[in-house]
């Protein structure tokens, strides 16, 4: 069967180097199969053959074809339409066996390194490309062992800090379940763990709760730390308490790198395929995917029609970069400092709240592509970003009571005003609604409902009632939230507080602190309470910068 392939449809998908040694997929340019590049080493009749064959073969739902690279660099530089005749079948083993000769070597040191020892192996697993390739080889490869070889836990830990884009947030949810599935029906000793941080850690918890200013470029980044890292590293630490030691498999790769043949009976375990992990003792760093080139990730990952190790579309994977090249987010497991981590707004995988970035760009490209319902999330971060540097929304004195002045002159800013918080979760709330996403849990709204009975919300019922007048229905505990002073006795305190020039939220505090010690027998319990407000929110400013004075 003769097929044409004409010159202006192979210019369009492909560009050649004119000594026909390299064939690039261009960029942007989707089909089923994945994009291909061959490697400068390698037979440029090899690699042109078997990716021209490839693609005709997919595009047209045929036999792959076979055709020197010579014929074709000539006909293609003569503007000449080419005939091509199909092949054999086992042109197509071939080719196969050529491209993932690699991944093969791979999973023969992967299978050589897991029985070395009974360290538990630990892979972060973020959903992006490079850690999904990771699962895989390691799927593949406990899949080949026998079943009593199988003899040590994999854990697959996924990192969710709740303000996970949701788009990619339910993706993950369905990876983990998906991989327990498969593990659980082929044995293969898989665990998936969803991690995610304390509730009173958590975004929101602390920007609506504690009044938190979001994070902003370049220095004040807490939100790393608190949403990934430490949930991260206890749930590392534990594991290791547990079962000893632990090998840490990451992802990690320079996509600069040539691909290269590797030998694995000359490479030493010990010292060289594992390293000592530079911060955590007991745990080791195994790093099987180095030197692999993006191209060979993709081409991996959507062989087959793009079905994974456990029983998903990879190709939905594909869509969710959709053509971009953004970095996925990086890995968690095994990283004790905020600043080895990437800014979640620069990547495909990231918060959709991130504030670190002038321009989510991650959010921008989902939209770009179609997925218009995280415009409304677009819209509140903007406008989140812009409350944050407004002076009225923020307190002048941060929340251990310091104040400070900035270069010209003025009070700093410290945690959001308590209105300005309320503003907040008004909005999410409303957002939630709009948009049918779960944007925050009930969990952190009771928590947050306790930190603003504790930061003066005399009347406890600030939050239940926000929440009732937005979602048209009660949290479970609104029945137990009873006003422990009516609206006529806390008009009356505001009156009063006006009247004498005493800060209304400071009288509050005062009140909620004697509240809370007023059934300890010992005097002096209450008297720090209150000493502890005092000094932590009230101290003058004249004072402060006195005793500025006197330290320098």
């Amino acid at each position: 069967m003769i097929y044409t392939l004409s010159v202006d449809s192979f210019n369009n998908t492909f560009s050649v180097k004119a000594d026909g040694s390299r064939l690039t997929h261009h960029s942007g340019i989707k089909f089923q199969l994945f994009p291909f590049i061959a490697n400068n080493n390698s037979d440029p009749v090899v690699d042109l053959s078997s990716l021209i064959g490839l693609y005709l073969g997919q595009i047209e739902g045929k036999k792959p074809i076979q055709i020197s690279a010579e014929e074709l660099i000539a006909k293609l530089k003569n503007d000449e339409d080419l005939e091509i005749s199909l092949g054999a079948d086992e042109i197509f083993d071939q080719v196969v066996r050529h491209m993932f000769e690699e991944f093969r070597e791979i999973k023969k040191e992967m299978e050589l390194v897991y029985l070395h020892d009974q360290r538990p192996w630990m892979i972060g697993y973020s959903g992006g490309k490079d850690s999904t390739l990771l699962c895989q080889l390691v799927f593949e490869m406990l899949e080949s062992l026998p079943e009593e070889n199988r003899s040590k836990p994999v854990y697959i830990v996924t990192s969710d800090t709740m303000v996970e884009n949701p788009i990619v947030k339910a993706y993950m949810h369905r990876m983990n379940r998906a991989i327990n599935d498969a593990s659980n029906r082929k044995k293969l000793n898989i665990q998936a763990h969803m991690i995610y941080p304390e509730t009173r850690q958590t975004f929101w918890s602390l920007v609506i709760g504690l009044g938190y200013p979001t994070p902003e470029p370049p220095g004040f980044r807490w939100c790393t730390e608190r949403l990934k890292i430490n949930p991260s590293n206890a749930f590392t630490y534990n594991t290791i308490k547990r079962d000893g030691e632990i090998v840490i498999l990451l992802g990690v790769r320079k996509a600069e790198s040539a691909a290269r043949s590797r030998s694995i009976s000359s490479r030493e375990i010990e010292g060289k395929l594992l390293t000592p992990h530079p911060h955590i003792q007991k745990a080791y760093v195994y790093s099987p995917l180095a030197e692999i080139p993006n191209e060979d990730v993709w081409a991996y990952l959507l062989k087959d029609n793009g079905k994974s190790a456990w029983n998903t579309d990879n190709n939905y994977l594909y869509s969710l970069y959709q053509g971009e090249n953004l970095s996925e987010e990086d890995s968690v497991v095994g990283q004790v400092n905020k600043d080895n981590m990437k800014v979640t707004g620069n990547s495909r995988f990231g918060c959709w709240i991130c504030t670190m970035v002038k321009e989510d760009k991650s959010l921008k490209n989902f939209i770009d592509h179609g997925a218009t319902e995280l415009i409304p999330l677009r819209d509140f971060r903007n406008w989140l970003v812009d409350l944050r540097s407004n002076p009225d929304a923020r307190d002048y004195r941060r929340r251990n009571g310091n104040v400070y002045l900035m270069s010209n002159g003025e009070f700093g800013r410290g945690p959001f005003t308590m209105e300005a918080r309320k503003e907040i979760l008004r909005r999410l709330l409303q957002l939630e609604v709009d948009t049918g996403f779960d944007l925050i849990t009930i969990d952190e709204l009771k928590v947050i409902d306790k930190m603003w009975e504790d930061e003066g919300d005399l009347s406890r019922r600030a939050l239940v009632e926000i929440y009732e007048k937005i979602k048209g229905k009660k949290l479970p505990w609104d029945s137990y939230k009873k006003a422990k002073y009516d609206n006529e006795t806390i008009a009356l305190i505001q009156d009063l507080c006006q009247k004498y020039d005493v800060p209304f939220d400071l009288i509050s505090k005062l009140m909620i602190s004697v509240d809370n010690t007023k059934f300890y027998t010992r005097s002096a319990i209450s008297a720090k309470s209150v000493e502890r407000v005092l000094n932590e929110g009230w101290l003058h400013f004249e004072t402060i910068r006195e005793g500025l004075k006197d330290a320098n």
